[in-house]
Protein backbone atom coordinates (compact mmCIF):
# COMPACT_ATOMS: atom_id res chain seq x y z
CA UNK A 1 0.00 0.00 0.00
CA UNK A 2 1.58 3.36 -0.95
CA UNK A 3 0.54 5.82 2.11
CA UNK A 4 1.34 8.70 -0.23
CA UNK A 5 4.33 10.04 2.34
CA UNK A 6 6.81 10.57 -0.36
CA UNK A 7 8.57 14.09 0.08
CA UNK A 8 6.28 14.76 3.15
CA UNK A 9 8.34 17.01 6.13
CA UNK A 10 7.96 15.23 9.38
CA UNK A 11 9.23 16.09 12.82
CA UNK A 12 9.48 13.97 15.54
CA UNK A 13 10.07 14.88 18.88
CA UNK A 14 12.24 12.53 21.56
CA UNK A 15 13.43 10.42 18.50
CA UNK A 16 16.90 9.43 19.28
CA UNK A 17 15.60 6.47 20.45
CA UNK A 18 12.34 4.16 21.74
CA UNK A 19 9.06 5.07 20.25
CA UNK A 20 10.29 8.31 18.81
CA UNK A 21 13.41 6.68 16.93
CA UNK A 22 10.90 4.03 15.72
CA UNK A 23 8.53 6.10 14.16
CA UNK A 24 11.35 8.09 12.22
CA UNK A 25 12.56 5.72 10.86
CA UNK A 26 9.35 4.24 9.87
CA UNK A 27 8.36 7.74 8.35
CA UNK A 28 11.71 7.50 6.47
CA UNK A 29 11.39 4.32 4.92
CA UNK A 30 7.95 5.31 3.50
CA UNK A 31 9.99 8.41 1.62
CA UNK A 32 9.26 11.11 3.92
CA UNK A 33 11.72 13.71 5.00
CA UNK A 34 12.13 13.63 9.20
CA UNK A 35 13.71 15.97 11.32
CA UNK A 36 14.66 13.72 14.69
CA UNK A 37 15.69 16.01 18.32
CA UNK A 38 16.34 14.66 21.44
CA UNK A 39 19.24 16.04 24.27
CA UNK A 40 21.75 13.76 23.80
CA UNK A 41 23.48 15.18 21.10
CA UNK A 42 25.84 12.03 20.53
CA UNK A 43 22.71 9.12 20.67
CA UNK A 44 21.03 11.79 18.16
CA UNK A 45 23.43 11.80 15.53
CA UNK A 46 24.13 8.28 15.73
CA UNK A 47 20.31 7.62 15.24
CA UNK A 48 20.02 9.73 12.11
CA UNK A 49 23.33 8.01 10.50
CA UNK A 50 21.16 4.90 11.25
CA UNK A 51 17.88 6.10 9.68
CA UNK A 52 20.28 7.80 6.51
CA UNK A 53 21.90 4.07 6.23
CA UNK A 54 18.75 2.17 6.16
CA UNK A 55 16.47 4.32 3.81
CA UNK A 56 18.34 6.96 2.16
CA UNK A 57 15.95 9.65 3.46
CA UNK A 58 16.88 12.94 4.57
CA UNK A 59 17.26 13.56 8.45
CA UNK A 60 18.07 16.63 9.90
CA UNK A 61 19.40 15.88 13.36
CA UNK A 62 18.31 19.36 15.59
CA UNK A 63 19.65 18.93 19.58
CA UNK A 64 16.54 20.43 21.84
CA UNK A 65 14.41 20.00 24.75
CA UNK A 66 10.98 20.23 23.72
CA UNK A 67 9.58 21.08 27.24
CA UNK A 68 11.80 24.50 26.45
CA UNK A 69 9.72 26.60 24.44
CA UNK A 70 12.83 29.02 22.90
CA UNK A 71 14.28 25.12 21.67
CA UNK A 72 11.11 24.26 20.53
CA UNK A 73 10.68 27.39 18.23
CA UNK A 74 14.59 26.90 17.23
CA UNK A 75 13.60 23.13 16.46
CA UNK A 76 10.65 24.55 14.02
CA UNK A 77 12.38 26.76 12.50
CA UNK A 78 15.72 24.73 11.34
CA UNK A 79 12.94 22.94 10.16
CA UNK A 80 11.24 24.94 8.05
CA UNK A 81 14.81 26.16 6.71
CA UNK A 82 15.84 23.40 6.01
CA UNK A 83 12.59 21.48 3.83
CA UNK A 84 10.84 24.32 3.27
CA UNK A 85 7.44 23.55 5.68
CA UNK A 86 6.57 20.70 7.89
CA UNK A 87 3.39 18.52 6.98
CA UNK A 88 3.63 15.97 10.11
CA UNK A 89 3.96 16.56 13.52
CA UNK A 90 4.50 13.46 16.03
CA UNK A 91 4.53 15.12 19.80
CA UNK A 92 6.52 13.35 21.80
CA UNK A 93 8.39 14.22 25.05
CA UNK A 94 8.96 10.82 27.19
CA UNK A 95 7.69 10.99 30.64
CA UNK A 96 7.46 12.37 33.73
CA UNK A 97 8.77 10.63 36.71
CA UNK A 98 7.12 7.67 38.19
CA UNK A 99 5.87 8.22 41.91
CA UNK A 100 2.58 8.13 43.96
CA UNK A 101 0.82 11.84 45.79
CA UNK A 102 3.03 11.23 48.67
CA UNK A 103 6.27 10.98 46.98
CA UNK A 104 5.71 14.06 44.73
CA UNK A 105 6.69 17.94 45.24
CA UNK A 106 4.77 20.88 43.42
CA UNK A 107 7.86 21.36 41.50
CA UNK A 108 7.60 17.79 39.93
CA UNK A 109 4.40 18.49 38.88
CA UNK A 110 4.89 21.67 37.42
CA UNK A 111 7.44 19.84 35.61
CA UNK A 112 5.27 17.05 34.21
CA UNK A 113 3.09 19.46 32.75
CA UNK A 114 6.12 21.68 31.27
CA UNK A 115 7.22 18.36 29.57
CA UNK A 116 4.17 16.76 28.54
CA UNK A 117 1.11 18.97 28.04
CA UNK A 118 3.08 22.52 27.35
CA UNK A 119 5.22 20.82 25.03
CA UNK A 120 2.69 19.17 23.23
CA UNK A 121 0.97 22.81 22.90
CA UNK A 122 4.07 24.76 21.87
CA UNK A 123 4.92 22.31 19.07
CA UNK A 124 1.39 22.50 17.89
CA UNK A 125 1.49 26.12 17.98
CA UNK A 126 5.04 26.40 15.95
CA UNK A 127 4.13 23.73 13.63
CA UNK A 128 -0.06 24.91 12.45
CA UNK A 129 1.37 27.80 10.83
CA UNK A 130 3.26 25.68 8.03
CA UNK A 131 0.34 23.26 7.91
CA UNK A 132 -2.06 25.66 7.12
CA UNK A 133 0.03 27.24 4.36
CA UNK A 134 0.51 24.04 2.83
CA UNK A 135 -3.17 23.10 3.05
CA UNK A 136 -3.31 20.87 5.73
CA UNK A 137 -1.25 18.36 7.75
CA UNK A 138 -1.40 15.52 10.24
CA UNK A 139 -0.58 16.02 14.22
CA UNK A 140 -0.31 13.15 16.12
CA UNK A 141 0.68 13.32 19.71
CA UNK A 142 2.15 10.65 21.79
CA UNK A 143 0.62 9.91 25.61
CA UNK A 144 -0.33 6.35 27.34
CA UNK A 145 -2.63 4.13 28.07
CA UNK A 146 -2.64 5.84 31.20
CA UNK A 147 -5.46 8.30 29.76
CA UNK A 148 -7.79 5.57 29.34
CA UNK A 149 -6.80 3.46 32.74
CA UNK A 150 -4.63 5.28 35.06
CA UNK A 151 -1.52 3.49 35.70
CA UNK A 152 -0.55 2.55 39.46
CA UNK A 153 2.74 4.58 40.43
CA UNK A 154 2.28 7.18 37.79
CA UNK A 155 0.42 9.93 39.18
CA UNK A 156 2.22 12.61 37.39
CA UNK A 157 1.58 10.57 33.76
CA UNK A 158 -2.02 9.92 34.75
CA UNK A 159 -2.95 13.70 35.26
CA UNK A 160 -0.34 15.33 32.56
CA UNK A 161 -0.79 13.43 29.40
CA UNK A 162 -5.12 13.44 30.24
CA UNK A 163 -4.37 17.01 29.46
CA UNK A 164 -2.84 16.74 26.11
CA UNK A 165 -6.36 14.76 25.10
CA UNK A 166 -8.30 17.34 26.31
CA UNK A 167 -6.40 20.28 24.22
CA UNK A 168 -5.90 17.63 21.41
CA UNK A 169 -9.66 16.93 21.05
CA UNK A 170 -10.50 20.22 21.11
CA UNK A 171 -7.73 21.53 18.55
CA UNK A 172 -9.07 18.21 16.15
CA UNK A 173 -12.13 20.33 15.91
CA UNK A 174 -10.74 23.74 15.03
CA UNK A 175 -8.29 22.68 13.07
CA UNK A 176 -10.40 20.50 10.74
CA UNK A 177 -11.24 23.05 7.94
CA UNK A 178 -7.61 23.51 7.68
CA UNK A 179 -7.39 19.79 6.71
CA UNK A 180 -4.99 19.79 9.85
CA UNK A 181 -5.45 15.86 11.30
CA UNK A 182 -4.87 15.87 15.14
CA UNK A 183 -5.08 12.09 17.07
CA UNK A 184 -3.20 10.68 20.23
CA UNK A 185 -1.62 7.12 20.20
CA UNK A 186 -1.31 5.91 23.66
CA UNK A 187 1.55 3.07 24.00
CA UNK A 188 0.83 0.25 26.68
CA UNK A 189 3.69 -2.04 28.00
CA UNK A 190 6.27 -1.36 25.11
CA UNK A 191 10.04 -2.56 25.46
CA UNK A 192 11.55 1.05 25.94
CA UNK A 193 13.81 2.54 28.46
CA UNK A 194 10.59 3.91 30.15
CA UNK A 195 9.68 0.42 30.63
CA UNK A 196 12.64 -0.48 31.61
CA UNK A 197 12.81 2.16 33.97
CA UNK A 198 9.07 1.33 35.47
CA UNK A 199 10.18 -2.75 35.83
CA UNK A 200 13.41 -1.52 38.24
CA UNK A 201 10.89 0.79 40.28
CA UNK A 202 8.62 -1.90 40.92
CA UNK A 203 11.24 -4.58 41.52
CA UNK A 204 12.46 -2.41 44.35
CA UNK A 205 9.04 -1.52 45.81
CA UNK A 206 8.43 -5.38 45.69
CA UNK A 207 11.87 -6.73 46.30
CA UNK A 208 11.73 -8.77 43.69
CA UNK A 209 14.32 -9.07 40.60
CA UNK A 210 14.34 -6.89 37.68
CA UNK A 211 13.26 -9.54 35.81
CA UNK A 212 10.81 -11.15 37.59
CA UNK A 213 9.02 -7.54 37.20
CA UNK A 214 9.30 -7.29 33.59
CA UNK A 215 7.69 -10.67 33.80
CA UNK A 216 4.58 -9.63 36.11
CA UNK A 217 4.09 -6.18 33.32
CA UNK A 218 2.65 -8.87 31.13
CA UNK A 219 -0.35 -10.43 33.28
CA UNK A 220 -2.56 -8.00 32.40
CA UNK A 221 -2.00 -8.09 28.46
CA UNK A 222 -4.01 -10.43 26.68
CA UNK A 223 -1.41 -11.09 24.01
CA UNK A 224 0.75 -12.52 26.44
CA UNK A 225 3.64 -10.13 25.84
CA UNK A 226 5.09 -6.75 25.84
CA UNK A 227 5.32 -5.11 22.53
CA UNK A 228 7.86 -3.77 20.00
CA UNK A 229 8.56 -0.44 19.07
CA UNK A 230 7.86 -1.03 15.65
CA UNK A 231 4.56 -2.24 16.37
CA UNK A 232 3.58 0.93 17.63
CA UNK A 233 5.36 3.07 14.91
CA UNK A 234 3.34 1.23 11.84
CA UNK A 235 0.15 2.64 13.82
CA UNK A 236 1.88 6.44 13.57
CA UNK A 237 3.13 5.88 10.39
CA UNK A 238 -0.20 5.08 9.43
CA UNK A 239 -2.06 7.88 11.14
CA UNK A 240 0.32 10.49 9.28
CA UNK A 241 -0.77 9.29 5.81
CA UNK A 242 -2.83 10.24 3.08
CA UNK A 243 -4.66 6.58 3.66
CA UNK A 244 -5.62 8.11 6.81
CA UNK A 245 -7.47 11.25 5.57
CA UNK A 246 -11.00 10.65 7.34
CA UNK A 247 -9.60 9.87 11.26
CA UNK A 248 -9.22 13.32 13.34
CA UNK A 249 -9.92 13.59 17.14
CA UNK A 250 -9.28 10.20 18.05
CA UNK A 251 -6.93 8.51 21.07
CA UNK A 252 -6.07 5.15 20.07
CA UNK A 253 -4.16 2.52 21.88
CA UNK A 254 -1.60 -0.12 21.25
CA UNK A 255 -1.63 -2.33 24.39
CA UNK A 256 -1.84 -5.59 23.10
CA UNK A 257 -5.40 -5.96 24.42
CA UNK A 258 -4.26 -4.54 27.79
CA UNK A 259 -7.01 -1.63 28.53
CA UNK A 260 -10.32 -2.83 29.91
CA UNK A 261 -12.71 0.09 28.89
CA UNK A 262 -15.13 0.46 26.32
CA UNK A 263 -13.93 3.88 24.53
Amino acid sequence: MDLGLKDKVALVGASSKGLGRAIALGLAGEGAQVTICARDVDTLEATAAEIREKTGAEVLAVPADVSQPDQVSELIDKTVDQFGGIDILVSNAGGPRAGRFADLSPEDYQDALHLNLLSTINLCRGVVPSMKARGGGRIINLTSISVKQPVDGLMLSNMARTGVIGFAKTLASELAADNILVNNVCPGVIFTDRIKQLATVRAEEAGIAYEEALANMTQDIPLGRIGDPTEFANLVVFLASGRASYITGTTIQVDGGMAKGLL
